[in-house]
Protein backbone atom coordinates (compact mmCIF):
# COMPACT_ATOMS: atom_id res chain seq x y z
CA UNK A 1 0.00 0.00 0.00
CA UNK A 2 2.50 2.44 0.97
CA UNK A 3 4.30 1.73 -1.93
CA UNK A 4 1.63 2.61 -4.42
CA UNK A 5 0.97 6.04 -2.50
CA UNK A 6 5.19 6.72 -2.92
CA UNK A 7 4.34 5.93 -6.78
CA UNK A 8 1.29 8.02 -6.56
CA UNK A 9 3.08 11.24 -5.13
CA UNK A 10 6.10 10.79 -7.57
CA UNK A 11 3.30 10.83 -10.60
CA UNK A 12 1.61 13.61 -9.23
CA UNK A 13 4.87 15.81 -8.65
CA UNK A 14 6.21 15.16 -12.35
CA UNK A 15 4.64 17.57 -14.59
CA UNK A 16 1.86 17.17 -16.25
CA UNK A 17 2.64 16.12 -19.82
CA UNK A 18 5.62 13.85 -18.33
CA UNK A 19 3.40 11.94 -15.99
CA UNK A 20 0.68 11.04 -18.83
CA UNK A 21 3.54 10.30 -21.12
CA UNK A 22 5.38 7.71 -18.30
CA UNK A 23 1.97 5.95 -17.53
CA UNK A 24 -0.06 5.47 -20.77
CA UNK A 25 1.28 7.63 -23.74
CA UNK A 26 5.00 5.27 -23.48
CA UNK A 27 2.44 1.69 -23.99
CA UNK A 28 0.17 3.25 -26.10
CA UNK A 29 3.10 4.00 -28.66
CA UNK A 30 4.72 0.70 -27.95
CA UNK A 31 1.40 -0.55 -29.24
CA UNK A 32 0.56 1.73 -31.97
CA UNK A 33 3.99 1.70 -33.59
CA UNK A 34 4.29 -2.66 -33.24
CA UNK A 35 7.41 -2.07 -31.11
CA UNK A 36 8.43 -4.98 -28.96
CA UNK A 37 10.97 -3.12 -26.60
CA UNK A 38 9.74 -0.07 -25.07
CA UNK A 39 13.36 1.16 -24.59
CA UNK A 40 12.92 1.65 -28.80
CA UNK A 41 9.71 3.83 -28.11
CA UNK A 42 9.83 7.16 -29.76
CA UNK A 43 10.92 9.84 -26.46
CA UNK A 44 11.51 13.71 -26.35
CA UNK A 45 15.14 13.64 -25.07
CA UNK A 46 15.29 18.09 -25.26
CA UNK A 47 13.83 20.54 -26.83
CA UNK A 48 16.03 23.75 -28.19
CA UNK A 49 14.44 27.37 -27.99
CA UNK A 50 16.36 29.89 -30.07
CA UNK A 51 16.53 33.03 -31.52
CA UNK A 52 18.85 34.63 -34.24
CA UNK A 53 19.65 38.70 -34.00
CA UNK A 54 21.03 38.94 -37.35
CA UNK A 55 21.13 41.81 -38.70
CA UNK A 56 20.49 43.57 -35.57
CA UNK A 57 23.29 42.14 -33.62
CA UNK A 58 24.52 45.74 -32.66
CA UNK A 59 20.90 46.80 -31.48
CA UNK A 60 21.59 46.74 -27.65
CA UNK A 61 17.63 46.86 -27.32
CA UNK A 62 16.86 44.36 -29.57
CA UNK A 63 18.96 41.87 -28.51
CA UNK A 64 18.38 42.02 -24.65
CA UNK A 65 14.87 41.66 -25.27
CA UNK A 66 15.45 38.61 -27.27
CA UNK A 67 17.81 37.24 -24.42
CA UNK A 68 14.72 38.41 -21.46
CA UNK A 69 11.97 36.84 -23.54
CA UNK A 70 14.00 33.12 -23.71
CA UNK A 71 14.18 33.46 -20.50
CA UNK A 72 10.80 34.10 -19.33
CA UNK A 73 9.58 31.79 -21.54
CA UNK A 74 11.70 28.97 -20.80
CA UNK A 75 12.58 29.57 -17.33
CA UNK A 76 16.08 29.25 -17.95
CA UNK A 77 18.58 31.62 -18.47
CA UNK A 78 19.94 31.20 -22.33
CA UNK A 79 23.32 31.39 -23.80
CA UNK A 80 24.46 33.43 -26.55
CA UNK A 81 25.89 32.25 -29.87
CA UNK A 82 28.51 33.62 -31.32
CA UNK A 83 28.87 33.28 -35.09
CA UNK A 84 30.31 29.86 -37.00
CA UNK A 85 31.33 31.17 -40.24
CA UNK A 86 31.81 34.42 -41.94
CA UNK A 87 28.68 35.99 -43.66
CA UNK A 88 29.63 38.97 -45.97
CA UNK A 89 26.02 40.12 -46.49
CA UNK A 90 25.24 40.68 -42.43
CA UNK A 91 28.78 41.77 -42.18
CA UNK A 92 29.46 39.07 -39.96
CA UNK A 93 32.75 37.49 -39.08
CA UNK A 94 33.43 34.23 -37.70
CA UNK A 95 33.98 34.45 -33.74
CA UNK A 96 32.98 37.92 -33.79
CA UNK A 97 32.13 39.35 -30.27
CA UNK A 98 28.33 40.72 -30.82
CA UNK A 99 26.48 37.42 -30.51
CA UNK A 100 23.95 36.18 -33.74
CA UNK A 101 21.05 34.64 -31.46
CA UNK A 102 20.49 33.22 -28.15
CA UNK A 103 19.58 29.54 -27.11
CA UNK A 104 17.99 27.31 -24.58
CA UNK A 105 18.15 24.00 -24.07
CA UNK A 106 15.38 22.17 -21.84
CA UNK A 107 15.72 18.69 -20.76
CA UNK A 108 13.50 16.71 -18.26
CA UNK A 109 10.59 18.55 -16.30
CA UNK A 110 11.09 22.36 -17.41
CA UNK A 111 11.37 20.52 -21.22
CA UNK A 112 7.75 19.22 -20.69
CA UNK A 113 6.65 22.35 -18.83
CA UNK A 114 6.98 24.07 -22.00
CA UNK A 115 6.02 22.03 -24.47
CA UNK A 116 2.72 21.31 -22.49
CA UNK A 117 2.53 25.43 -22.40
CA UNK A 118 3.77 25.89 -26.14
CA UNK A 119 1.29 23.36 -26.95
CA UNK A 120 -2.16 24.21 -24.93
CA UNK A 121 -1.36 28.15 -24.45
CA UNK A 122 1.08 29.41 -26.85
CA UNK A 123 -0.24 28.04 -30.29
CA UNK A 124 -3.94 28.24 -29.70
CA UNK A 125 -2.75 32.54 -29.95
CA UNK A 126 -1.46 32.65 -32.94
CA UNK A 127 -3.16 34.39 -35.42
CA UNK A 128 -5.17 32.89 -37.85
CA UNK A 129 -3.76 29.62 -36.88
CA UNK A 130 -4.44 26.50 -39.15
CA UNK A 131 -2.21 24.05 -37.28
CA UNK A 132 1.55 23.11 -37.15
CA UNK A 133 3.19 21.67 -40.27
CA UNK A 134 3.77 18.10 -40.91
CA UNK A 135 6.73 18.53 -43.48
CA UNK A 136 9.02 20.15 -40.48
CA UNK A 137 10.84 16.34 -39.75
CA UNK A 138 14.64 15.66 -40.31
CA UNK A 139 15.85 12.52 -41.68
CA UNK A 140 16.16 11.11 -37.42
CA UNK A 141 12.43 12.25 -36.44
CA UNK A 142 13.29 15.50 -34.82
CA UNK A 143 11.00 18.56 -35.31
CA UNK A 144 11.36 21.98 -36.33
CA UNK A 145 8.88 24.68 -35.43
CA UNK A 146 8.58 28.61 -36.18
CA UNK A 147 7.00 31.33 -34.64
CA UNK A 148 6.53 34.56 -35.88
CA UNK A 149 6.24 36.72 -32.21
CA UNK A 150 7.02 35.88 -29.10
CA UNK A 151 3.66 37.74 -27.78
CA UNK A 152 1.96 34.10 -27.81
CA UNK A 153 3.54 33.26 -24.54
CA UNK A 154 1.59 34.20 -21.59
CA UNK A 155 4.98 35.19 -19.52
CA UNK A 156 5.33 38.09 -22.35
CA UNK A 157 4.09 41.37 -21.03
CA UNK A 158 2.87 44.45 -22.67
CA UNK A 159 6.23 45.82 -22.55
CA UNK A 160 8.34 42.77 -23.60
CA UNK A 161 6.14 43.17 -27.07
CA UNK A 162 7.52 46.34 -27.58
CA UNK A 163 10.19 44.54 -29.99
CA UNK A 164 8.81 41.72 -32.03
CA UNK A 165 10.97 39.00 -32.92
CA UNK A 166 10.54 35.36 -34.14
CA UNK A 167 11.63 31.86 -32.10
CA UNK A 168 12.82 28.53 -33.50
CA UNK A 169 11.95 25.40 -31.20
CA UNK A 170 13.47 22.43 -32.22
CA UNK A 171 12.17 18.60 -30.78
CA UNK A 172 15.21 16.05 -30.48
CA UNK A 173 13.11 13.09 -30.69
CA UNK A 174 15.09 9.67 -29.36
CA UNK A 175 14.06 6.07 -31.66
CA UNK A 176 12.51 9.17 -33.96
CA UNK A 177 10.98 8.51 -37.31
CA UNK A 178 8.70 10.46 -39.44
CA UNK A 179 5.70 7.98 -38.08
CA UNK A 180 6.85 7.51 -34.43
CA UNK A 181 7.99 11.38 -34.06
CA UNK A 182 4.53 12.19 -35.58
CA UNK A 183 2.39 10.07 -33.53
CA UNK A 184 4.37 10.72 -30.08
CA UNK A 185 3.71 14.94 -30.81
CA UNK A 186 0.12 13.94 -31.78
CA UNK A 187 -0.41 12.51 -28.64
CA UNK A 188 0.79 15.43 -26.60
CA UNK A 189 -1.86 17.40 -28.42
CA UNK A 190 0.49 18.90 -31.09
CA UNK A 191 -1.91 20.91 -33.28
CA UNK A 192 -0.88 19.60 -36.97
CA UNK A 193 -2.64 20.86 -40.18
CA UNK A 194 -4.99 18.96 -41.63
CA UNK A 195 -4.34 17.54 -45.38
CA UNK A 196 -5.95 20.18 -47.47
CA UNK A 197 -5.97 22.80 -44.94
CA UNK A 198 -2.52 24.17 -46.68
Amino acid sequence: MADKKTAAAKTSAQPRLKALYNTELKAKLMKELNVKNINQVPELKKVIVSSGVGKKREDKKFTETVELTLGKITGQAPTSRLAKKSIATFKIRKGMGAPVGYLTTLRNDKMYEFVDRLINIALPHVRDFHGVSRDAFDKQGNYNLGLKEQTVFPEITFEDAAVLHGLEITFIIKNGSMEGSTKLLELFGMPFEKKGDK
